[in-house]
């Protein structure tokens, strides 16, 4: 099965992150999950980060928008990696 733009991006965004030492899980959506919640959220040297992948011209929702803002009103990193990007992880995070 081939793998979805976005795919290829959560893919490279994880090997950085595996590299690096991150603690970092995807969260889960619908049901007891929290929804507009960043695909990849994690902690990175005392740092909490939320990631939101996005392939193409695709943005983030409203909804997605408003958890990425209350995570950096929090002073968390907040973002959104596309294939432009998506080789910036170590950058991102401040690494």
């Amino acid at each position: 099965m081939a793998m979805t733009p976005e795919s290829k991006v959560k893919k490279k965004i994880v090997e950085q992150l595996k590299a690096l030492g991150c603690y970092y899980f995807f969260p889960a959506t619908g049901g007891y999950g929290k929804s507009g919640v960043p695909d990849i959220v994690g902690c990175y040297k005392g740092k909490f980060f939320g990631i939101e992948c996005k392939a193409g011209k695709n943005m983030p929702t409203a909804l997605q928008e408003k958890n990425l803002r209350e995570i950096s009103e929090a002073y968390g990193i907040a973002c959104v990696i596309n294939e432009d990007s998506m080789n910036d992880v170590e950058l991102i995070l401040g690494g």
